[in-house]
């Protein structure tokens, strides 16, 4: 028995190419081969008593792999694996492996056998057969793609395959014969576009190019073409090999990218703007607040001084004009306040019509057609006809030598893929003239604020940006075209209202309700000057705070106040909107009316307080004053 086991463990250990170990039930090394020591690297001294585990790589251990194979020999009496293994220096090879249970005389489980040997290079060989069997199955399965083809040397097809068959429509029988220039169209055939192209594939070796082709239903592609010349070793030109792939989808999807990026590019650059302008609107309509209240305060103090009333009348002109500005700058930075209405265009196309005209000369021809077919919009009545007389003077200005504006609306149901992919009902109103056209270069620039190719004296490249903000403020946008000569088309696209229009409501004028105790909160001092000497104009008390945390510790004195005015924007921890509604709590019966030149806060305001656009005027502010004052009760 002995003589058996020591010729055994001979036979073991003379095997050099694999590695033969025992493992007990643990998985733990119990004997080691010269093969073993050689292909993992450990003397047996060093493994012995260790768990094989130490083999595998940290993943398989994470995995549980080790002991699943044990698993497996114990209940299936061996287990063949295949894996990566690693050596005691960390290299990994490909191990193939066999584990066998080895049982006792009563068959139990006494331990395992376990024979590995390196496989790397044959799993190596196999890696390249699989690659080089995967790039010769890609190469049959794509040439059904691909048109390739050969020419004679006078550009003559001489055999036809099944890619090209399929790409241009001809089978080998209809084609091999005719000449290659039957795939261009007849403006490249005219041009010798085919002729060139074999010239250059002779001359240089090889022809690529991309432009439009025809199949023989007439149909057109766009391909990418190479034509190589083939040559004789003795350098005589015998023909030309002929590759033509279809690429249509792949340059439309070129062009529909680079016009994302373009639109991408756009709208960042017109977010940039609207902030700038956004935030300059702000710190303007303040000034301007100042100019105009003192002007109107002024006016009262003047008496009949004509030389007096004529500068207090530049100085409000200058004032309105200033506001307009602004009024363009926070419409075109979405930022400008809006009161959106249904609204019929068909019954506010009489007005438009006489607005417009007191604006052309009687070189230009004004036609209003707006049918009453149309829907109502959701606009904001003023705004909306500011922006269309904004569409109509620039139409003027092109046609200094006289023509035609036209004013046409239809309903349109957009589904996503027409113009910015509006989806919805719209309304699209367009403003067509016939003057002298916009240059391509300059028409992606025409809504920029101050953009303008008109002399200083004759424009501010401001109602174009007020158009666009408009537009896009209101949950529509406005688009153009226009070619050199051929005058321009702008079309302004608006929402469809969900009910009916709303009936007009002419201003009426505002009675005086007597004597106010108002709480005047402003953080700017000449602003705040303006606006309590207003209110002291219009009969009312006035007790002036600088914050809105003095303005509530104003009201906690006691004094009796009846309504609280205050500007939105201001310093310190508690705006004007926040102390708004703090005042809603602790005094839900007293009216606050808000002010600002603009703010992002008065967005998000809604109905939730009355708001007055700066500059305001003292007819406006007695108006906003007695809507809130009207209900109040007399003091006690």
């Amino acid at each position: 028995m002995q003589d058996r086991d020591h010729a055994a463990r001979r036979l073991i250990d003379s095997v050099s190419d694999q590695a033969i170990y025992m493992l007990d039930v643990q998985g733990c090394v119990t004997s080691w081969n010269p093969g073993a020591e050689r292909l993992l690297g450990y003397a047996e001294d060093e493994i012995r008593g260790r768990h094989f585990s130490q083999f595998f790589t940290p993943q398989d251990r994470a995995s549980g792999a080790p002991g699943e194979i044990l698993e497996t020999a114990a209940r299936e009496g061996r287990a063949e694996v295949e894996g990566w293994r690693l050596r005691k220096d960390g290299a990994r090879f490909w191990s193939l492996g066999t584990l066998h249970a080895v049982r006792g005389e009563t068959g139990a489980l006494v331990g395992y056998a376990k024979v590995s040997r390196d496989v790397t290079a044959r799993r190596e060989a196999e890696e390249r057969l699989a690659a080089s069997e995967r790039q010769f199955r890609t190469l049959v399965s794509g040439v059904v793609d691909y048109a390739i083809f050969m020419l004679d040397p006078g550009g003559v097809v001489a055999n036809w395959n099944t890619g090209a068959q399929h790409i241009k429509g001809y089978s080998a029988d209809e084609i091999v014969g005719r000449h290659f220039s039957t795939f261009y169209t007849d403006e490249d055939r005219a041009a010798g576009v085919p002729a060139r192209a074999l010239r250059t594939a002779a001359d240089q070796g090889r022809y690529e190019a991309e432009g439009w082709r025809q199949r023989k239903d007439g149909s057109l592609f766009w391909a990418s073409v190479i034509i190589d010349a083939i040559r004789e070793e003795n350098g005589a030109l015998i023909g030309f090999a002929k590759i033509t792939r279809d690429i249509t989808e792949k340059r439309q999807a070129q062009l529909e990218l680079q016009r994302a990026h373009d639109q991408l590019a756009q709208s960042q650059k017109m977010e940039a703007l609207g902030k700038l302008t956004g935030g300059v609107a702000h710190d303007f309509n303040n000034l301007l607040m100042v100019v105009a209240g003192q002007a109107q305060l002024l006016r009262r103090k003047v008496g009949d001084d004509p030389r007096a009333l004529r500068a207090l009348d530049a100085i409000e002109a200058a004032a309105r004009r200033g506001e307009d500005l602004t009024r363009h700058l926070l419409t075109f930075s979405r930022r400008q306040r809006l009161t959106p209405t249904a609204t019929s265009l068909s019954e506010r196309a009489p007005g438009m019509r006489d607005l417009i005209a007191a604006s052309l000369p009687n070189t230009i021809r004004l036609d209003v057609r707006l049918p009453d077919t149309l829907w109502p919009v959701t606009v904001d009545p003023s705004e909306f006809e500011l922006a269309v007389l904004n569409l109509a003077v620039n139409a003027r200005d092109a046609m200094a030598e006289g023509g035609r504006l036209t004013l046409t609306a239809e309903n349109r149901t957009c589904d996503g893929r027409g113009p910015d992919a509006l989806e919805g009902d719209f309304v699209a109103l367009t403003v067509a003239d016939t003057g002298a056209g916009i240059a391509p270069d300059i028409l992606p620039k025409i809504f920029d604020p101050f953009f303008t190719t008109k002399p200083p004296d004759k424009g501010t490249g401001l109602g174009l940006s007020q158009v666009f903000g408009f537009a896009r403020q209101s949950g529509g946008l406005v688009t153009v075209e226009s070619e050199l000569g051929r005058g321009a088309r702008f079309t302004l696209y608006l929402p469809r209202a969900g009910g009916p229009p709303q009936p007009r409501v002419d201003d009426e004028p505002t009675p005086h309700l007597g004597s106010a105790r108002i709480l005047l909160v402003e953080d700017n001092p000449e602003v705040a000057d303006v606006a309590a000497r207003m209110l002291e104009e219009l009969g009312h008390e006035v007790r002036l705070t600088g914050s809105g945390a003095a303005g509530l510790q104003a009201l906690e004195t006691g004094e009796p106040i009846d309504l609280v005015f205050s500007d939105i924007v201001m310093a310190g921890e508690i705006d004007g909107l926040d102390m708004a509604r703090r005042l809603r709590h602790a005094r839900p019966g007293l009216p606050v009316l808000l002010a600002t030149g603009y703010s992002e806060a008065a967005e998000r305001i809604g109905d939730e307080f009355p708001i007055l656009r700066k500059p305001y005027r003292l007819p406006e502010l007695n108006r906003a004053l007695a809507k809130l004052l009207a209900p109040r009760a007399p003091p006690c």
